[in-house]
C-alpha cells in the first residue's frame, strides 16, 4: 500500500485524504498547528507537524512516502512567496535522495497567479532534471469531485 504526504492538510487536503483513503492509499498529513493536527486525526489520517517554509521538516517525513502533495495554492502570509519559491526548490533538490516516486503540485488556488506559475516551473524543470514524475493539480476546488480527480492525478504519478 503506497503512503501519501499532504502538505497542508487543512479542510481541502483532509477531503483530499479521504479520496486517496478510498483508492487505498495511506495517508499523512501536515499542519503547523496542534489544532489542525488534531483535525487530521480526527478525520482518520496520520498526522505529522511540519513548516513548508522550513522544508527540512517536510524531508524528515518523506521516508515511507511515494507522492508527496503540494496543496499550498490557497496558503496565505508572508512566506507564501518562498512556498511557492526558493523552498519548494530546496525540497524538490532533496527529494531526488529519498524514497519519494512522485510530487503532485496544487497549480490552482488564491495564490497570486504569478507564484502559482513560478511554482510549477520549478515543479517542471526539477521532474525533468530528476526524472521524478510530477502532477499539476488544477481541479476547481468550487466543482463536487474536485478533491476525487485530485487523488486520481496524485495517484496515477505511480503508474508513470
Amino acid at each position: 500500500m503506497a503512503r501519501a504526504l499532504i502538505v497542508g492538510c487543512g479542510c481541502r487536503g483532509r477531503e483530499l485524504a479521504s479520496d486517496l483513503a478510498e483508492l487505498g492509499w495511506q495517508v499523512r498529513g501536515t499542519s503547523r498547528r496542534a489544532e489542525g493536527l488534531d483535525s487530521i486525526r480526527a478525520a482518520g489520517f496520520d498526522a505529522a507537524e511540519a513548516d513548508p517554509d522550513r522544508p527540512g521538516t517536510v524531508l524528515d517525513l518523506c521516508g515511507d512516502v511515494a507522492v508527496v502533495i503540494w496543496l499550498l495554492g490557497s496558503a496565505t502570509g508572508a512566506g507564501v512567496s518562498a512556498i511557492h519559491g526558493p523552498r519548494l526548490e530546496r525540497l524538490l533538490e532533496k527529494l531526488v535522495d529519498s524514497p519519494v516516486r512522485g510530487f503532485a503540485y496544487e497549480a490552482a488556488g488564491s495564490v497570486d497567479e504569478d507564484l502559482l506559475a513560478a511554482g510549477r516551473e520549478i515543479v517542471e524543470r526539477a521532474g525533468e532534471l530528476w526524472r521524478i514524475p510530477v502532477a499539476f493539480l488544477t481541479a476547481d476546488r468550487e466543482q463536487p469531485g474536485w478533491a476525487a480527480r485530485s487523488a486520481e492525478e496524485a495517484a496515477g504519478l505511480l503508474a508513470v
